[in-house]
């Protein structure tokens, strides 16, 4: 599937547009459509099956690791092997077989045998849960903010091997980590004001190319 990022400052509008998208907000004023059809038409519970969303303050579930992962699809049983599946797709899976229990371990320090995982193993456990709904759409939305640049980056160039033929949208503040997408749309002020391929913005030296290389020199 077709990779899309979408990238702006703090504040330009890029979770509100995939709330839109989910019909998690209504537009106060015009539409949004998918093929020409207005998404209001769409039933709204066939619209949410068919894109799988990971919000940059995701859950993290104080139950167990197979637990986490089997709210994604709750229509199957709890121990169907598609949880471990989505487990191996997104990483989670070495994450979880270095645990007590392994997928009965309780994550979290809400009970006493409870284990803590770190930002990274949280967002890997998020990661096969919408893996594990199997949808047509899955969208990143900065849910390794919190992570160093050199791990982000990594999530990042794996993700697009890991969504397989599901059509991803990337969003983040972090420009390097969306190179590889094959479109970005820019945003500012709630507004699309760029769009084109890595390479194609660049050469077009506006707002993305600015902090494309303003973002750089903070790393060198």
């Amino acid at each position: 599937g077709e990779t899309i990022a979408l990238v702006g400052e703090n504040g330009s509008g890029k979770t509100t547009l995939i709330k839109l998208l989910c019909r998690l907000y209504e537009p106060t004023s015009g539409s949004i459509t998918i093929d020409g059809i207005d998404l209001r038409q769409f039933k709204l519970d066939h619209l949410r099956q068919q894109i799988s969303v990971i919000f940059q303050d995701y859950m993290k579930y104080h139950l167990t690791a197979q637990e986490n992962i089997w709210l994604g699809n709750v229509a199957l049983s709890p121990t169907d092997n598609q949880i471990s599946k989505a487990a191996f797709r997104s990483g989670a899976d070495r994450v979880i077989n270095s645990l007590p229990n392994g997928y009965d371990t309780m994550l979290g320090k809400l009970f006493d045998q409870g284990e803590q995982l770190s930002i990274g193993q949280w967002q890997k456990i998020a990661l096969a849960r919408a893996f594990l709904r199997d949808s047509q759409v899955i969208v990143l939305d900065e849910p390794t903010s919190a992570m160093d640049p050199k791990a982000e980056y990594e999530v990042f160039q794996k993700f697009r091997q890991l969504i397989k033929d599901q059509a991803a949208i990337l969003i983040s503040h972090r420009l390097s980590t969306v190179k590889m997408a094959d479109r970005i749309y820019v945003m500012d002020k709630g507004s699309i004001t760029e769009s084109g391929t890595h390479e194609e913005l660049m050469q077009l030296d506006g707002t993305y190319a600015y902090l494309f290389e303003t973002q750089a020199q903070n790393y060198r």
